[in-house]
């Protein structure tokens, strides 16, 4: 399970867990035989770096699965993607705005992944929203230019990563629930979760909220595999007030780093982030390459790692 780099999925998502990836990693130990799980697939970064030779990926929405899946099965491929990029991306170019509401329209009445990729990298802030009818529903970004050729290669060299790596693992891409995915995990898999940060998110369709949060302990726990969650811990505001009451059980690692939001230094603000698991983590003093983190996103800076029991 060798890293080099991280390796950006094609589909953008906000909180996507790239800077997670190495810590991951410094603190599991999967064989060939190992089956990886991840209920709350996302933009799927840590599992298609960390690339297990079995795997479920699974989430509740189906466009980012549906898009996988094709992939997967060559249904599309990074030639189909380029063409089609360059096509929508010339008209986008010319009719801004209004070309980018036809797409959207087109996405919500016939579902296609290649419309969704180009929606996913046009919209506002590269946002994934959808309404109670499950309808794309993002602004548009305001940039007619977006697909540049250097922005489509760009992307193309995100799909043809993941055609080379889906050629030679064993992967399943599911819609269906967390609980539906964690039930079908066996004592010797590994379970990866990285859901919605409760008091942080409140939107996955409906709301994720303590009764959620519990569901998915208790579900974890009675799975009898061993599992790593991805989570908040505090910022200069609040704390996480569950991690000491539904996840009191189990181990945590916490890792603070800083996210800016403009250039001014009153914006740039610290969190901790905490990674929960059903397993001791190797040691106390793990160890990040800072290198690695800045050569992800320059304005990151990583402070360090404690681990502890929650009490």
């Amino acid at each position: 399970m060798k890293i080099n780099k991280i390796h950006i999925p094609p589909i953008k998502i906000q909180g996507i867990k790239t800077k997670l990836v190495f810590w991951i990693k410094e603190n599991i130990s999967l064989s060939e035989e190992t089956r990886w799980i991840e209920p709350f697939l996302g933009s799927g970064v840590v599992g298609f770096n960390l690339a297990p030779q079995n795997a479920i990926f699974a989430d509740i929405n189906p466009h980012i699965i549906n898009f996988y899946k094709q992939l997967k099965e060559e249904k599309i491929n990074s030639f189909i993607i380029k063409q089609f990029l360059i096509k929508e991306g010339k008209t986008l170019s010319e009719k801004g705005v209004e070309h980018y509401n036809y797409v959207r329209k087109r996405f919500n009445d016939e579902k296609n992944p290649l419309d969704f990729l180009f929606l996913n990298r046009s919209c506002f802030n590269g946002m994934i929203r959808f309404n109670k009818n499950l309808n794309f529903n993002v602004p548009f970004g305001h940039k007619p230019e977006r697909f540049s050729k250097a922005y489509i290669t760009k992307i193309i060299n995100q799909v043809k990563f993941l055609e080379t790596v889906f050629r030679k693992k064993n992967w399943i891409f599911k819609i269906q629930t967390f609980e539906d995915t964690i039930k079908e995990a066996r004592k010797d898999d590994f379970i990866y979760c990285d859901p919605p940060y409760i008091g942080r998110h409140v939107d996955y369709y409906d709301s994720w909220d303590k009764n959620d949060e519990k569901k998915l302990h208790e579900a974890l726990i009675k799975s009898g595999a061993k599992f790593i969650l991805s989570t908040w811990d505090n910022n200069q505001y609040r704390k996480n007030e569950f991690l000491n009451t539904i996840w009191k059980d189990c181990h945590k690692l916490n890792k603070e780093h800083f996210y800016h939001i403009g250039a001014k230094e009153v914006n740039r603000n610290p969190i901790i982030e905490a990674l929960i698991m059903n397993f001791k983590p190797r040691d106390n003093t793990v160890k990040i390459n800072v290198n690695k983190f800045n050569q992800i996103n320059m304005f990151d800076r990583f402070i360090g790692t404690q681990i502890h029991n929650i009490q």
